[in-house]
């Protein structure tokens, strides 16, 4: 998947972990991405919208 036009963002519970941060690109058509803040050249996960979604509701409600 080519993320070369992605605009990331770190998490805003990254703050202050001392550069273990996670960041997070929403602006691709149909596609949620995610890396490293560490390590901005490798790897990222992919996620449609709605697997993003669903992912985020059950840590929530798994946290709750």
């Amino acid at each position: 998947m080519d993320l070369t036009e992605a605009k990331w963002r770190k998490s805003t519970h990254s703050g202050g972990n001392e550069g273990n941060c996670v960041e997070i690109a929403t602006n691709l058509p149909g596609v949620v991405a995610i890396r490293d803040s560490k390590n901005p050249t490798g790897p990222a996960l992919t996620f449609t919208p709605d697997d993003w979604h669903t992912f985020l509701t059950r840590v929530r409600n798994a946290s709750a």
